[in-house]
């Protein structure tokens, strides 16, 4: 909370509310008492009466919590703005009362008394298990004057954080969070802003903190309690993990408490607090350490938090910090599995350093000039300092020009370095900045060296790059900037980037030290800019190992996060972590690969799949879900750097959905997603989301990676398969095959793939317009797809083509249905429905039923992550004579029906056993025939070509099958009216 009450320069997440004190008096009486109630609160406080209108109005129309994604924009800066007419900016003016101290009727001892505004309780709980810290901040408030105020709770999270929960309760109405997708937000905010008034959000961007601000206006004697859960995982840098809590209460509270307990199964090698909260706090603090787990209470009086002992105003004003390192006894790592996941932490010792080669590419021109070149000066010389003898470097400077201290890289010597110093402390900022050909000009220093045979096969060559601004000379598009840099860099090279801030790029910089196999990291333009500089490059200046790979046994792992790594740094860490089947395996085998100095390194480790189990189940404070929260956190974070790279919009739309569905899984806020926090009858609600602004980077925390995943987007079966590219077409997109399918289509065609048997066999079904085919009754899993037939326009060859003009899906366990047409996709529940059009790219989500739309292509629906299906549409000539549009199928075999699945498609999910023999020449020499046996039938089939248009919808893909002649007859159960259905929602009957 803002002892202030002002706003920060830098903006905070923000959920805002100014109609609670009028919902206080409202929430218990019917719809007229409540106006009456809210017009006589609007006569005291003269306010508008489109005021009570829009509270009448939430409280009648917001009911739904379905999901509906307008399509899914790259840039959400402008999602909501916090200005609405001028209500919310008047709200923020009117807290400067802030700025006076209160007194807390629920404490023996004065706080101050001017607005009775007072904390009497401020918690903050944090447990740390196998690295993943989960906090909750809580803080309770009353206003103990007898008018309405506003009540702030602001609080700073650490970047890459992913807020999971937020709570406020006001005098007893518990206001309760859930994960919207963003374009949910905007749609709401839109219709609030419709009726004259918005609930607002702000957000905001620290430096290495993220500000979450809440703001309400409640009457006086509400007690309103405050509470926010979020999670991280804690990196290890410079061989220390370091757990950092924002300790701003900004008010003295009766009752203040930190609770830190740290459970680290590999066991504890030291545990530190240092006083980074001033010397005002020595002797608070309380550590106790034990072999595994380690506990730290910091709980100072209301006497010890006062500035002096007759102030009104807090000490307790800053980061409470907590430094840890765990034991390490194999080179190979900690495999750490529990609950059907695996985490496996790397982190060698005792290993030489590789050499290494580095250039350093510094900006000089004139919007470096004063304390952020003289900060940058002394970093360098230090850096310098710090150099090898078994290192080579070199120096760039640019502005408009670029120039190069050397040639080429030279040893690191004394002589050479302090040459290297005089020359950094000459430089005096001025003219431009020429990005583009700075980094040109450092790539082929470096690829000159190699070329020429200067540099050790076991060295580690990087760039490093420090900017303040965005490029004003030379090439200025940063695509091609990035692109000309990728081109240049060789896959052995690395770039890290240094912002200097706020005026950069940084998702530029972002994207090229991901793209060039190195990270970025934001620095202040201050006084601190020298120790960060130099903390960063502490960071990368030890290089041990190369080319590191994680292998695990395919056929009990899924889903594994990251497991190639170009460095690995002295003092760091890598994770990876992955789905590991606990049922049928006892142990879990790694083998990790790596080039050391001077060896090529096999390290093994097996670890047991119930070994924490007894850990874990005898203690209380242990997080249970601490694998699959990792996980989550680490998949998440890897499509963030996966969407920053992502060469096109259609791809960089996939990624995000995947992130979207992530979010919304395991609960957590995104870039992409806001948090909805409502009270029990839903009669009013607040929004939070998380920043994201392009000068500061999509992603906060995201740290640079080489991605090594495929695409997660729409289910496996919709993507193609990658095939190996040729050398020619290594820096191309990859080439794709198809993945087999059960598909419907055109006329309409029926291909069943068998994959056991590899073989496609395919029959026609020729039904009367109207009628209803169901391809899918699962009555065990509840789910039931049916097809509805059109007609084409008129008769061909005396023959009327049918096609599927419309899709019906029941899932029966989640009362939805979903019908696709060729004109809207709705999605229905009970009596409510809502859709999109063709014209549309988006999606709908309601109960982790997703369906997602590409425009006029296709629709993917995937049920709870597992189940997935996708129909395609097919349009033609509006005024064609004969064709109509019309709809094709296709569900992965993958689908996990029950065994009593049945269907024209369902009853083949459990591939049955066909045999084809006798192949022998057909009436058409191109189709040859062949006998199939089949449940006792014997019959003649036909090979041919069937299409299949999920990647192409004009001339579509060849398959080969096997055609079944007479409606699929013996090869189907029974006829093919047997399948004929009343309506679209509907079960087979006795199937």
């Amino acid at each position: 909370m803002d002892g202030r009450g002002n706003p920060r320069n830098q903006g905070s997440t923000v959920l805002t509310t100014n109609f609670l004190s009028n919902l206080a008096q409202c929430r218990r009486a019917p719809l007229s008492s409540a106006y009456a109630s809210c017009s006589q609160e609007a006569r005291r406080e003269k306010m508008k009466p489109s005021f009570c209108f829009l509270l009448l109005f939430l409280i009648s129309e917001m009911h739904s919590l379905d999901l509906i994604i307008e399509g899914i924009p790259d840039d959400l800066n402008n999602l909501l703005d916090l200005e609405v007419d001028g209500f919310l900016s008047k709200l923020m003016a009117g807290s400067g009362r802030y700025q006076r101290s209160t007194s807390d009727e629920h404490s023996g001892e004065s706080t101050d008394d001017s607005d009775k505004i007072g904390i009497y309780s401020y918690k903050v709980q944090s447990t740390i298990t196998s690295r993943l810290a989960s906090t909750m901040i809580q803080s309770k408030v009353v206003n103990n004057a007898k008018h309405p105020q506003h009540l702030v709770f602001e609080v700073q999270i650490p970047k890459g954080a992913f807020i999971d929960n937020f709570t406020m309760d006001v005098n007893g109405i518990t206001f309760t969070s859930s994960i919207k997708e963003k374009s949910e937000a905007r749609r709401m905010y839109a219709q609030a802003r419709a009726k004259g008034k918005a609930a607002g959000i702000v957000r905001s961007n620290a430096l290495d903190m993220e500000n979450f601000r809440t703001e309400v206006n409640v009457p006086g004697g509400t007690k309103v309690q405050f509470e926010i859960h979020y999670q991280e995982m804690i990196r290890r840098r410079l061989s220390s993990y370091e757990h950092t809590i924002s300790l701003r209460p900004g008010r003295l509270a009766k009752h203040l408490e930190v609770d830190i307990r740290i459970i680290e199964p590999q066991g504890l090698r030291y545990v530190h607090t240092p006083n980074t909260l001033g010397d005002h706090f020595d002797g608070i603090t309380t550590l106790s350490k034990g072999e595994k787990k380690a506990h730290i209470s910091f709980k100072p009086t209301l006497a010890q938090q006062r500035k002096c002992p007759t102030c009104s105003s807090t000490a307790v004003d800053g980061n409470f910090v907590v430094q840890y390192d765990v034991n390490r006894e194999k080179a190979a790592g900690e495999l750490e599995i529990f609950n059907g996941y695996f985490i496996h932490f790397f982190a060698p010792e005792n290993l030489d350093p590789l050499p290494k080669n580095i250039l350093f590419v510094i900006d000089v021109s004139g919007s470096m000039w004063g304390l952020k070149m003289k900060q940058t000066i002394e970093a360098m010389k230090a850096i310098l300092g710090q150099l090898q003898p078994s290192d080579q470097f070199s120096l760039l400077d640019f502005n408009h020009n670029v120039r190069c201290w050397r040639d080429g890289l030279v040893e690191a010597t004394p002589s050479q370095i302090d040459e290297a110093k005089n020359y950094i402390q000459g430089i005096h900022p001025n003219g431009g900045t020429n990005i583009n050909e700075a980094l040109l000009r450092a790539t082929f220093i470096l690829n000159e060296a190699k070329n020429l045979g200067m540099l050790d096969p076991n060295s580690v060559s990087m760039i490093v790059f420090v900017s303040d601004g965005d490029p004003t000379v030379g090439e200025l598009k940063l695509t091609t900037i990035q692109k000309n840099v990728k081109q240049n860099m060789q896959d052995d090279f690395s770039l890290h980037c240094l912002g200097i801030g706020f005026d950069v790029d940084y998702d530029f910089l972002q994207r090229l030290a991901q793209e060039n196999r190195g990270t970025a990291q934001r620095i202040f333009g201050n006084q601190e800019t020298s120790s960060q500089m130099q903390q960063f490059y502490s960071q990368v200046s030890t290089p041990l190992l190369r080319n590191i790979e994680f292998n695990y046994p395919q056929e009990s792992v899924s889903d594994i996060t990251q497991n190639s790594f170009h460095n690995y740094f002295g003092g760091s860490e890598i994770v990876v972590s992955g789905k590991v089947d606990t049922q049928n395996l006892q142990h879990l085998e790694s083998v990790v690969t790596a080039t050391a100095s001077n060896a090529q390194l096999v390290m093994e480790t097996l670890a047991d799949v119930e070994e924490l189990d007894d850990f874990m189940s005898k203690d209380k404070y242990a997080d249970p879900k601490f694998t699959e929260k990792l996980w989550a956190y680490l998949t998440v974070n890897q499509l963030l750097a996966e969407r920053n790279l992502a060469p096109t919009a259609a791809l960089k739309r996939n990624i995000t959905k995947s992130i979207l569905q992530m979010s919304l899984n395991h609960h957590i806020v995104t870039p992409f997603t806001a948090m909805v926090i409502e009270n029990p009858n839903g009669d009013e609600r607040m929004l939070a989301d998380q920043p994201r602004d392009n000068k500061k980077g999509c992603c906060p925390g995201t740290l640079g990676i080489t991605p090594k995943v495929p695409d997660k987007t729409i289910p496996s079966w919709a993507n193609p398969t990658p095939v190996a590219p040729s050398p020619a077409s290594a820096q191309k997109a990859p080439t794709f095959a198809m993945k087999p399918i059960h598909t419907v289509d055109n006329d309409p065609h029926f291909i069943i793939n068998l994959p056991k048997s590899q073989k496609n066999i395919c029959f026609n079904i020729n039904a009367e317009p109207g009628k209803i085919l169901n391809l899918v009754s699962d009555a065990d899993t509840g789910v039931v797809v049916n097809g509805q037939l059109i007609g084409a326009k008129k008769q061909e060859h005396e023959k009327l083509n049918t096609y599927f003009g419309k899709i019906g899906f029941y899932f029966k366990s989640k009362d939805l249905k979903v019908e696709v047409s060729t004109e809207m996709i709705t999605l229905k529940d009970g009596s409510y429905s809502t859709g999109l059009s063709w014209a549309d790219t988006g999606s709908i989500i309601r109960k982790r039923l997703l369906v997602s739309v590409k425009r006029e292509h296709n629709v993917t629906i995937t049920v709870d992550g597992e189940m997935s299906f996708m129909v395609v549409l097919h349009r033609v000539w509006k005024n064609h004579p004969v064709n109509v549009d019309f709809l094709g199928i296709y569900i992965p075999p993958s689908n996990p029906f029950s065994s009593k699945a049945h269907g024209l498609i369902g009853q083949f999910m459990p591939e049955p056993e066909v045999s084809i023999f006798i192949e022998r020449p057909g009436q058409d020499p191109k189709k040859p025939e062949a006998t199939m046996e089949f449940k006792g039938h014997k019959f003649t089939v036909t090979r041919g070509l069937q299409k299949d248009y999920r990647t192409d919808r004009v001339f579509g893909t060849d398959v080969q099958c096997w055609f079944v002649h007479n409606s699929g007859k013996g090869f189907i159960d029974g006829h093919y009216t047997d399948y004929l259905v009343p309506h679209l929602y509907s079960f087979l009957k006795n199937p």
